[in-house]
């Protein structure tokens, strides 16, 4: 008898998740009346409909052409985000070969020999950085098997270091500045500048990094002084023998001149960015120009940021080519998904229901204060982001609808980006749908259940204190 295969579900990923949507939007609009509001400036790159002009007008249908088209139309309405998207991959591409990143966290790990307890802060900033600066998330794997021996040998425990790199950077990226995966991709289908709201961003960061910090260093010195507090003590000798039999922390590249410049120009590549724009003249600093720059100029930053590194690390012009080309490959996958999902957007507006479920939103936030929407825009992120954990795929799919509900509610739209980008990063710590989480846990040998067990309490302080921080600027902002 041949044993009957028990049946799994398996969550379907995000590509999928968005031509299902697709697909019914395409059905909505043979149900849903076609409807329109009057703009504040109908030729304004952000549109703002005016509150109580909603009329009905004729609806457009879609059928199977229509959904078919859907996200080669999506990517012709983004081609601009989706250009940048894989430049910056292919800058990426150019700083990793040169060594430059693994030699400065060589070089830190190497300076702080025997003070291993100062590793947890020094490298928590650094990875927090790095997903503030630019969302580092994948970038992350190659750490985990070089830093966790090095834990692992001062006493701690493989949580530890799952804390200092994954939670590290994805406290960066809850409270991103200039995150090109997130908050920029949100930041353009919002109609807003990306620099709007850093001043919260930067609020939350003060909050987030230093909390993460302690939560760590509380834990890691419990395991330190009484290994048996360890969640994963079960298993912490045969941690140990799996991941000590090929300590090589000793054999990162060193942090020479040469690459200490092209940490340098990586750096200012993103100053640039920041300066380029941020809406200078707004924030009151008249003496520093105010650019208006946006994906334009700034793949050409990082393009020309891409040549410097390659010149200063002497890489040929085929090598440079074919590595800066194998790079944005890298991105390519969240390069089409931005596509995909735009085509939500654009089948919506064709079959003219998008003002249509607008009202509805509306309706719905006719008696509700600007607080509640700001904390409830979070809480339905955090639930988008469990279906779909593609930080650029759920800002291209929502942007249009909840940018435009904020002004209903008299809240910013760059609150709406912030609590988008502080959900989807936060979910993506825990929500089983996160392959890159799923595969970092396989990794480091962490079950599931110790992970929740090991981040939920902190994770819901960070939900409290986030909510609390989006109320209270809503407020001031009144």
């Amino acid at each position: 008898m041949e044993e009957k295969k028990k049946f799994t579900f398996k969550m379907p990923s995000s590509f999928s998740i968005i031509i299902g949507i697709i697909i019914l939007v395409a059905i909505l609009s043979w149900i849903l009346p076609g409807g329109a509001y009057e703009y504040v400036d109908p030729t304004a790159s952000k549109l703002q409909p005016i509150a109580g002009t909603y009329h009905v007008t004729e609806a457009n249908p879609q059928g199977i052409g229509a959904i078919i088209l859907a996200p080669i139309n999506g990517f012709m309405d983004s081609v601009d985000i989706i250009l940048y998207t894989l430049v910056i991959g292919g800058f990426l591409a150019i700083v990793m070969k040169t060594g430059s990143i693994d030699a400065g966290i060589g070089h830190t790990i190497r300076r702080l020999k025997g003070r291993e307890r100062l590793l947890i802060p020094v490298l928590m900033c650094i990875f927090s950085f790095a997903g503030a600066a630019f969302g580092i998330e994948e970038e992350t794997l190659p750490f985990f098997p070089v830093l966790i021996p090095v834990l692992l040998a001062a006493g701690y425990d493989t949580l530890v270091g799952l804390s200092v790199i994954k939670m590290g950077a994805a406290l960066g990226v809850m409270g991103s500045i200039a995150n090109p995966f997130a908050v920029a991709i949100a930041s353009r289908f919002a109609g807003i500048s990306m620099g709007d709201g850093i001043l919260i961003r930067i609020v939350l960061l003060a909050i987030y990094i230093p909390a993460g910090i302690i939560f760590t260093l509380h834990y890691a010195e419990k395991v330190r002084k009484d290994p048996t507090k360890s969640l994963v003590y079960a298993q912490a000798e045969e941690n140990k023998k799996f991941f000590l039999k090929n300590t090589d922390y000793d054999n990162l590249p060193e942090l020479t001149p040469k690459r200490k410049l092209i940490l340098a120009v990586f750096l200012i590549s993103f100053l640039v960015m920041l300066w380029g724009v941020l809406p200078w003249e707004d924030l009151g600093l008249t003496f520093i120009p105010t650019m208006h720059w946006w994906f334009g100029e700034l793949s050409g930053v990082f393009l020309t940021g891409a040549i410097i590194i390659a010149f200063i690390a002497g890489i040929s012009e085929d090598d440079f080519i074919e590595t800066f080309i194998n790079g944005a490959k890298d991105l390519l996958g969240v390069a089409v998904i931005i596509g995909v999902a735009r085509g939500v957007t654009v089948i919506m507006n064709d079959a003219m229901i998008t003002d249509t479920i607008l009202h509805a939103g509306e309706e719905l936030l006719m008696n509700t204060s600007s607080v509640v929407f700001s904390v409830a825009t979070y809480i339905i992120y955090l639930i988008l982001s469990f279906f779909v954990p593609s930080s650029s795929g759920l800002a291209t799919l929502s942007m249009g609808i909840m940018a435009p509900l904020a002004d209903f509610a008299g809240v910013g739209r760059e609150i709406v980006v912030i609590a988008y980008a502080a959900a989807n990063s936060m979910i993506a710590l825990v929500a089983p749908t996160c392959g890159l989480l799923m595969g970092v846990l396989t990794m480091t040998r962490t079950s599931y259940t110790v992970w929740m067990k090991f981040v939920g309490k902190f994770l819901l302080f960070i939900a409290i204190i986030t909510m609390v921080v989006l109320a209270g600027a809503t407020l001031i902002m009144a």
